[in-house]
């Protein structure tokens, strides 16, 4: 299954600052801050939504290629990346801006003072997907993830167009976009992905009824936190799939992304929709047992046991040949 994840592709710088943010501030001085942190830690964590998704189905022995852009400082990533598994070839290099980075100092009390650099993912506009197709032979399905706004419009826009099956996943994007982008990103989905919260702010944001936008997307899946992922579509009674219980909580960040890479890894595996996002919260499980969005690993036989624990014995055999 030839599958292109476009999105973000970033670095997360995180500091942690022994003491209290609030004790170096002077209240009647706040117009005139002028401070600097001498902190005791510090940990570069590879991201970006699109690289976390295809890491993600690289350790599941699935094939994608990332296509986002970045800067020159890209090399290391890109070598990371492949390692795992991942088709880097399309990913657009700027001749002038750095990879996008996410900046943060946590101090004691869990206070942050943080800094978001776009830099080269501005560039992602200019990016065409039929290139990308070209080399592959065709695209099977384009995930449309958390990107620049005009790119992810663009990338949805060129897929009706072209006819290649798409899974728009806005994201947080949903706060910067306006409400006819959104209709313009959601309109013709094979698949739309959301959480909880983002479910709300799509309905509230595009002016669409809960069924109207059941009537553009083949199907709606919400993420529920601990209690796993809801399934939507026209004309039928929702369903919900629960995810294995975890043994230990650790960082959350990027495992909703594990969830859509075990989703798109089931469906290359040729699992039905129930049966991929099976997998595809099973994965999350294992992301959030591990602290960053890249650090955890696949223990092929540990998975497959908790698989058939979770979904039963025949679901888990029917994964077996096709994990990595």
């Amino acid at each position: 299954m030839r599958i292109a994840v476009t999105g973000s592709i970033a670095t997360d710088h995180l500091m942690a600052y022994p003491g209290r943010f609030a004790e170096q501030l002077i209240a009647d001085r706040l117009e005139q801050v002028s401070l600097s942190f001498l902190v005791d830690d510090l940990q570069v964590r590879r991201g970006g939504n699109a690289a976390n998704i295809t890491f993600g189905l690289g350790q599941l022995g699935a094939a994608s290629v990332l296509v986002g852009s970045v800067g020159q400082d890209f090399d290391e990533y890109r070598a990371w990346l492949e390692r795992h598994g991942v088709d880097t070839k399309s990913v657009r290099v700027s001749d002038t801006k750095h990879t996008a980075r996410f900046l943060c100092t946590t101090d004691q009390d869990l206070n942050q003072i943080a800094s978001f650099y776009s830099g080269a993912m501005a560039e992602a506009r200019e990016i065409e997907l039929k290139p990308v197709a070209d080399r592959l032979g065709g695209l099977d399905i384009v995930v449309v993830s958390p990107n620049d706004p005009a790119a992810m419009v663009n990338h949805t826009r060129e897929c009706r167009d072209r006819g290649y099956k798409f899974l728009a996943d806005p994201g947080q994007q949903l706060a910067r976009m306006s409400g006819a982008d959104i209709r313009d990103l959601v309109e013709g989905a094979e698949f739309l992905f959301t959480n909880e919260y983002e479910h709300s702010l799509l309905l509230q944001n595009t002016g669409w009824t809960h069924g109207e936008v059941l009537g553009r997307v083949g199907k709606w899946i919400t993420t529920l936190g601990p209690k796993g992922v809801r399934v939507e579509e026209a004309g039928k009674p929702a369903r919900e799939i629960a995810p294995p219980k975890e043994k230990r909580k650790g960082d959350p960040t990027g495992v909703g992304d594990a969830l859509r890479a075990g989703f798109l890894a089931g469906l290359s595996f040729g699992l039905d929709v129930d049966g991929s996002l099976q997998l595809g919260c099973a994965l999350a499980t294992v992301s959030l047992e591990t602290d960053g969005p890249q650090e955890y690993q696949v223990d092929r036989g540990e998975f497959l046991d908790r698989f058939a624990e979770s979904y039963g014995g025949a679901a888990a055999d029917g994964i077996r040949p096709k994990l990595r």
